[in-house]
């Protein structure tokens, strides 16, 4: 049964952008087909029962996200070696889960079962109980809302990185004319800090903002200690900004699309961190610093 856990995960986590969701609904549809009888493809209940229970976790979440202070950013999926690829790394990068937030919640599970996972579509209608035709209708009326922006990224990962590489040397140095000349003209810079870190409170616009953001950011980084370690967010190019104390600040992915820079989203709050090892104070606003764990 436990085979089945990065299946689960894999649904729950492109239809909910939560670490913590994730895990939950994996949990739970782990534990209904332990319970279950005579199941003769398991695959297909656990596929089942994660899509149902991520619709309800949607639902329920939807005030919340409407109400969200800030700009929201899924909780990353961050690894080590940059070398690595994740598997459907476009369909977990953070652009697109950001995008899928425009959807109800069976158009976003239509769409992660048909693009991400390529199940046929009697095999979708079964799981949300609808007919194959409806499948098909929502199918297409989800693509019709996103196709527009839908992310569309450097296919060569090694250039993706080099290009990634280069953003982080111009941030540590304060050249402003090196960042500019990777970031696209219409870059955007999207940060999350949910109210609780110091983020800014809407996405900035234009390489020449951005620039000016970076260096004045990372222009601190000498007096405040703190080191910008290269890493794969989401299947793409980012890093991790670690204090003194080796604790974790925030993390970034890199979006490149045309041999540029296109997005940044920069991830502050804490409660999207705190599955990646301990956090650093150091992005906290005062209020929340000050504040005794719970």
């Amino acid at each position: 049964m436990e085979d089945l856990r990065p299946l689960a995960f894999a649904v729950a986590y492109r239809m909910l952008g939560s670490v913590a969701e994730a895990e939950d609904v994996t949990q739970e549809a782990l534990l209904r087909l332990h319970r279950a009888e005579g199941v003769e493809n398991p695959a297909a209940f656990i596929t089942t029962a994660t899509t149902r229970l991520a619709i309800d976790v949607l639902r329920s979440a939807r005030v919340r996200r409407e109400t969200y202070t800030g700009s929201w950013l899924p909780e990353p999926l961050v690894e080590d070696d940059a070398t690595r690829r994740v598997e459907d790394e476009e369909a977990v990068s953070l652009a697109f889960l950001v995008l899928l937030e425009r959807l109800n919640p069976d158009e976003r599970a239509v769409l992660v079962l048909r693009e991400s996972f390529d199940y046929a579509f009697s095999d979708i209608a079964e799981i949300l109980g609808i007919s194959e035709a409806n499948a098909r209708q929502i199918l297409s009326r989800a693509r019709r809302r996103i196709d527009d922006d839908r992310p569309r990224f450097d296919p060569d990962p090694r250039e993706r990185r080099a290009l990634a590489s280069r953003f982080l040397a111009a941030a540590r140095n304060g050249d402003m004319e090196g960042l500019i000349a990777v970031l696209a003209p219409d870059a955007v810079l999207v940060g999350d800090g949910g109210g609780k870190a110091r983020s800014i409170p809407a996405p900035m616009h234009g390489a020449a903002r951005i620039a000016r953001a970076m260096i004045g950011f990372y222009g601190q980084i000498e007096e405040w200690g703190v080191t910008l370690q290269p890493a794969l967010v989401n299947g793409q190019p980012g890093f991790r900004t670690v204090a003194p104390d080796g604790r974790l600040v925030n993390v970034v992915s890199i979006d490149v699309e045309d041999g540029a820079i296109k997005r940044l989203h920069s991830v502050l709050n804490p409660d999207k961190l705190g599955h990646l090892g301990p956090l650093s104070d150091l992005g906290l606003r005062p209020s929340v610093r000050a504040t005794p764990p719970a």
